[in-house]
């Protein structure tokens, strides 16, 4: 016996297979969308780093420009400083200086001589005088040039004259102070 199906029958499509070139290709983009992704995160993560050691550093640098600059501020303070002290230092050595140069011209000075003028104009000494004789006067000069204070000591001029009637020897000298 034959059966006969008169029924209309639906042959059912194969599904057609995905090639295999095309899956290879979306593994592939798909795998290569992982690596990009990855390289991404990788190199922003690495700029990010580079972004925060640079903004550290010009913070470092902007600590250290202020330090420096205290210390230019101190090194000016200090050389202010320094000028203010070499300046009192020289004024108590020009204070005491005038005092010695009178000293030691007083002390040296022999009987018979006596000054008229001393004027002392930094270490240069210019003195005027007179002595009762010629002698008084070289040995008065004779005396500053023993004197430890006092160097270059030269007579310029011994001249005689006579006021109210007795025989005066005036001398200039000039001299300069022993630094």
């Amino acid at each position: 016996m034959i059966k006969v199906n008169l029924l209309p029958f639906k042959k059912k499509k194969k599904a057609k297979q995905i090639p295999g070139f095309l899956v290879s290709m979306v593994l592939v983009t798909l795998f290569t969308c992982i690596i990009l992704a990855y390289v991404v995160y990788f190199f922003n993560a690495r700029l990010a780093s580079r972004q925060a050691t640079i903004a550290a550093n010009e913070k470092r640098i902007e600590e250290l420009a202020k330090k420096i600059k205290a210390v230019e501020n101190y090194e000016k303070l200090n050389a202010t400083y320094q000028k203010h002290k070499d300046i009192i230092e020289q004024l108590g050595k020009n204070k005491t200086l005038p005092v010695k140069v009178l000293d030691e011209v007083s002390a040296l000075l022999p009987p018979g001589v006596w000054l008229t003028s001393l004027d002392v104009k930094g270490a240069d000494i210019n003195l005027s005088g007179t002595g009762f004789t010629n002698s008084d006067v070289v040995s008065y000069v004779d005396n500053l040039k023993k004197s430890k204070l006092f160097a270059d000591v030269y007579l310029q001029e011994s001249v005689q004259n006579q006021p109210s009637g007795f025989s005066a020897y005036a001398f200039k000298l000039t001299f300069k102070v022993k630094a």
